[in-house]
């Protein structure tokens, strides 16, 4: 009796413990809170200048909130609509992506198949001049791209000025509502691979993907790449429905962890599968993550497919938006997610920071061993590990430079006024005479790059010069200068393939959009083809879904 009496008095002295301390944390938030309202009505009323209250609080906010983990963000009634896009892949708009040119001007980078621009006829490379009148000259991006979107049915006028046409051309458009697409392109990649690009977990993306596989199975499609590649997640619940397509009814595909149970939830599978037999590779590399770790890390733990790739970015944290008085809003994270194994594949430490406040990447000798259904070993803490390991190919510097460049644009532009569009992508060729055509061109404008080796040899030639060394090392300075001379020429012959991939990109996207591109790229595209090399060789795919 006195053991449960004690019990009994254990269990409230830990109640009222744990009472005092939410008590406690919530005087310390109220206390701060009046704290910060009177700082910002003594700046108002005795700062020696005049403040932007709005500008002032919400640095602030941005300050406190940098302090948690990136992903914890608040948005205003202003900033609204970046929420609603980033979560739902909608906007209202022309459907066109837009870049700076020459520094000071705005062009059409990107118009999206079907878009209000791509129906008016707007072309890669039309320069904005004026919308209803109001010029845009001077402006950036952002603000461009503010007075472009609008209320669906909305119209205006957009002048701009086409490469090749002397005068202006004027075109009303009116504005719809925008789905960012989620599948850009899938197809057959022999006759029997499908492959799916996959880029966003956006509202209802999981029926686009049902959709896809079930067109490729009617065109003979047995096996299936689906390439998570940069696909930086979104809506969890959707990788829930992709994950079910493949699996069985009633499997958990990720457990929600949170400090309040509203926060806590289990995810599981709900239908019954399209497809439990189709052997698939899922291509990952550095930049997938979030919801595309969920869908990549439980076809793992269920040893239902192959990851290839690089290992993931680790991003095991859930965010949910919360309304906010004014209209505002707050993304912040509530949860931890965790696999069908019971791992979490956060990589950063987010609540220890390092002397100079960086929170650091937890390491491998710090992980936890976890099994997957078949009993493979996994481990937590550093994103997804892929099944096969492929190292990704590194952007030489030069072509990582053109790509951003104003001259491959004006090549793009330049090609295609004195080409016809090919039938298809797949007739599309780019030859060495166009690609000696485009070398030219960046060697005869204003094309600049850093050279690395050039950089760093600079570099320490001034430490050298610094410690002393530099008299007696003179000689072998200045022949390390001559052997690395900046040479454009063995620059662009060196990277080649990267850079015809780079402008064939650039061109087939003018005539077959973004499905395009990616069709395009995948003639260069090597982890793809050994994917397929896997694929078809039925042995070897079952043995790495084996325990070793």
């Amino acid at each position: 009796m006195r053991k449960f009496v004690f019990a009994c008095l254990l269990c409230v002295c830990c109640g009222l413990g744990f009472a005092q301390n939410h008590s406690a944390n919530n005087f310390t938030v109220a206390s701060q809170i009046d704290v910060l309202g009177a700082i910002c009505k003594e700046l108002n009323m005795y700062y020696v200048d005049s403040l932007d209250a709005k500008k002032t609080i919400r640095v602030g906010i941005d300050a406190m909130l940098q302090q948690l983990d990136p992903y914890t963000v608040y948005y205003s009634q202003e900033d609204m609509g970046d929420l609603k896009m980033m979560t739902t892949g909608k906007y209202a708009g022309i459907g066109s992506m837009i870049r700076l040119y020459q520094k000071d001007k705005v062009i059409i980078a990107e118009p999206y198949e079907g878009s209000p621009a791509a129906k008016v006829g707007l072309k890669v490379g039309d320069v904005l001049i004026d919308i209803d009148g109001k010029d845009l000259r001077g402006k950036n991006t952002s603000e461009v791209s503010d007075m472009l979107r609008g209320d669906p049915q909305t119209s205006f006028v957009l002048t701009v000025q086409r490469p090749g046409v002397e005068e202006p051309l004027s075109f009303k458009i009116t504005r719809e509502t925008i789905s960012t697409p989620a599948v850009p392109y899938y197809g057959m990649l022999t006759p029997t691979v499908g492959y799916i690009d996959f880029t966003q977990f956006t509202d209802n993306c999981s029926a686009n993907v049902r959709r896809a596989i079930i067109e490729m199975r009617q065109q003979g499609a047995t096996k299936l790449v689906l390439d998570l590649r940069d696909n930086g997640g979104g809506l969890l619940s959707e990788a829930q429905e992709i994950v079910n397509l493949f699996v069985p009814k009633g499997k958990t595909v990720a457990k929600l962890l949170g400090k309040n149970k509203s926060a806590s939830a289990e995810y599981t599978t709900k239908r019954e599968p399209l497809d439990l037999q189709m052997p698939i590779v899922v291509l990952v590399n550095g930049n997938t993550a979030s919801s595309s770790e969920i869908l990549s890390g439980a076809l793992q733990d269920m040893d239902r497919a192959v990851i290839m790739g690089a290992r993931t970015y680790g991003k095991g944290l859930v965010q949910t938006a919360r309304d906010l008085p004014y209209n505002g809003s707050i993304k912040l994270t509530t949860a931890k997610y965790y696999l069908p194994s019971g791992r979490c594949v956060q990589a950063i430490d987010y609540t220890h920071r390092n002397a100079a406040g960086r929170a650091e990447r937890i390491a491998d000798s710090l992980t936890n061993v976890f099994y997957t259904e078949a009993g493979r070993e996994m481990r937590d803490g550093g994103g997804i590990y892929p099944d096969v390991v492929v190292k990704e190919d590194t952007v030489a510097n030069i072509t990582a430079y053109l790509s951003a460049d104003d001259v491959l644009i004006d090549y793009g532009t330049q090609y295609c006024q004195k080409h016809e569009a090919p039938a298809s992508v797949a007739e599309f060729k780019l030859t060495d005479a166009d690609f000696q055509e485009f070398c030219e061109l960046v060697k005869n404008s204003d094309f600049k790059y850093d050279k690395q080796t050039e950089s760093l040899l600079k570099r320490l030639k001034d430490i050298a010069q610094f410690e002393g060394y530099l008299t007696d090392a003179g000689a072998e300075f200045e022949a390390l200068e001559k052997k690395l001379n900046h040479n454009i020429d063995f620059d662009l012959q060196q990277n080649k393939e990267d850079i015809m991939m780079l402008v064939s990109g650039e061109i087939v996207k003018r005539y077959f959009y973004q499905a395009g591109s990616v069709q395009e790229s995948l003639k260069y595209d090597k982890l793809t083809k050994q994917a397929v090399e896997l694929l078809n060789d039925t042995e070897k795919y079952n043995s790495l879904l084996k325990k070793q």
